[in-house]
């Protein structure tokens, strides 16, 4: 097990530019498990390898898989800790009454866990702020706090559950799903690459983008089949097949059953739900 790290008290100078940097650490291996504990400030700890679990204020286990972000939020308490593997994790604390502001943006979420495309640029800002602690001199709040300020960037433009646009990755492709789209070109709509789209995807749980975008379509088709009186070929064209024959193999291969008989055994069911077509 390594660790390393530094805490120090800004000044009210510091404190009035709206952003402090209280402390940084590094640590990797069998860590032992934090909490349940609440403190009165902002965390970031960036897992940059491994996995474990987080446990918040709603007491719900949600599991960790790097590289991530864990925000400790001030007044909420929170229970962590790494698998018996164990993990590398960085973190940074701060406070202000910049904050505020940055919550605002989105920089800091709502959410307790958020995955990352990848953690290199946020590691190599923590690596700044640490060097700087090991430096010290009357520049160590200026430079500790500017540190805060980019890694909160870097945090946001490299979460992996995000578009480009700042919208969820699944919202934009469910949104689309039944559009006759090849996964090249969804992942242009969300600004991603196809591999982006694909560890985007991989980090909130999901198989992949071909999966999730099967899976959304024939949601859809049994909701036509159940509650419309389409042809086939039409609920085909709907969730984004021009090629019935195609369509009634690939459902019957997934449901179980012909898309015919489906409806034969459905009863009602709700309207669609993709965008792009009108019922």
């Amino acid at each position: 097990m390594e660790r390393w790290w530094q805490y120090f008290e800004p000044g009210p100078g510091q404190l009035a530019t709206g952003l402090a940097c209280l402390g940084v650490g590094v640590q990797q291996g069998r860590l032992p498990t934090v909490g349940p504990r609440t403190l009165d400030h902002w965390v970031a700890v960036v897992i940059t390898s491994g996995r474990g679990w987080y446990v918040g204020p709603d007491g719900v286990r949600h599991a960790v898989r790097a590289p991530a972000v864990l925000w400790l939020r001030p007044g909420e308490p929170h229970h962590y800790a790494p698998g018996p593997e164990g993990w590398a994790e960085a973190f940074v604390d701060f406070t202000g009454g910049g904050t505020a502001g940055y919550t605002e943006l989105g920089l800091l979420p709502g959410a307790a866990v958020t995955p990352l495309m990848a953690a290199e640029a946020a590691q190599r800002v923590i690596a700044r702020i640490v060097a700087a602690c090991r430096r010290g001199g009357p520049l160590l709040g200026a430079e500790t706090a500017a540190g805060v300020h980019e890694l909160l960037v870097e945090l946001r433009r490299h979460r992996a559950d995000l578009d480009r646009a700042g919208e969820p990755v699944l919202e934009v492709l469910r949104r689309g799903a039944c559009l006759p789209l090849s996964v090249a070109q969804h992942a242009r709509r969300a600004g991603l690459t196809v591999g982006e789209l694909r560890r985007a995807l991989r980090a909130v749980g999901e198989a992949g983008p071909k999966e999730y975008l099967l899976g959304v379509r024939l949601a859809e088709a049994r909701e036509l089949l159940a509650g419309t009186a389409l042809p086939v070929a039409a609920v085909a064209r709907r969730v984004g097949y021009e090629d019935a024959a195609y369509f009634t193999r690939l459902f019957t291969r997934r449901v179980g059953v012909a898309p015919s008989a489906y409806r034969q055994q459905a009863g009602s069911a709700s309207g669609p739900r993709c965008a792009g077509y009108p019922r």
